[in-house]
């Protein structure tokens, strides 16, 4: 089948937006680590045009919501290894989809919120514990359901 190029632009560019939305949806709740838009990541167990997607997102949602330079550069660094993680793996399992946006997240945003926002509020070890719990709800739970949901109408990602 060939590929439609308008098409997966199109998918990437929705998503790039979902995140953006669903990231001011979770900043307007006060919901600083708790992410909507994190459930998301698993879209990229669905369609290719998640990885440019969900990066592209992160980008503008981290610029948009104020984040320092460094956190655009490295949050949206983790978010696109999570994304191309979770495409390569998609093929082994869908139990995998949102393991992988996980992991980066929880080794890297602790790192973003001790060094460049200058977070003392929890030893480091904590501040990795908090936002593994964190991930574990925004990508995990939240993922798990956003992807039982889709699961039932896998072909609009089809190109």
């Amino acid at each position: 089948m060939k590929k439609n190029g308008a098409l997966y632009l199109s998918h990437a560019a929705v998503i790039a937006a979902l995140y953006v939305a669903l990231t001011y949806l979770s900043n307007m709740l006060g919901l600083w680590e708790i992410r909507f838009s994190e459930a998301l990541c698993i879209l990229p167990y669905f369609t290719a045009a998640a990885v440019p997607g969900l990066t592209i997102g992160c980008i503008l949602a981290n610029l948009l919501t104020g984040c320092a330079l460094w956190d655009v550069v490295f949050g949206s660094l983790a978010t696109f290894i999570g994304a191309f993680a979770a495409h390569l793996l998609r093929k082994k399992s869908w139990l995998f989809a949102p393991w992988p946006n996980i992991i980066a997240n929880t080794l890297v945003v602790p790192l973003i919120l001790r060094y460049v926002y200058l977070d003392t509020s929890r030893t480091l070890p904590g501040l990795f514990a908090y936002m593994a719990v964190s991930e574990i709800v925004s990508a995990g739970v939240l993922g798990y359901m956003l992807l039982k949901a889709l699961k039932k109408h896998e072909r609009i990602f089809q190109m």
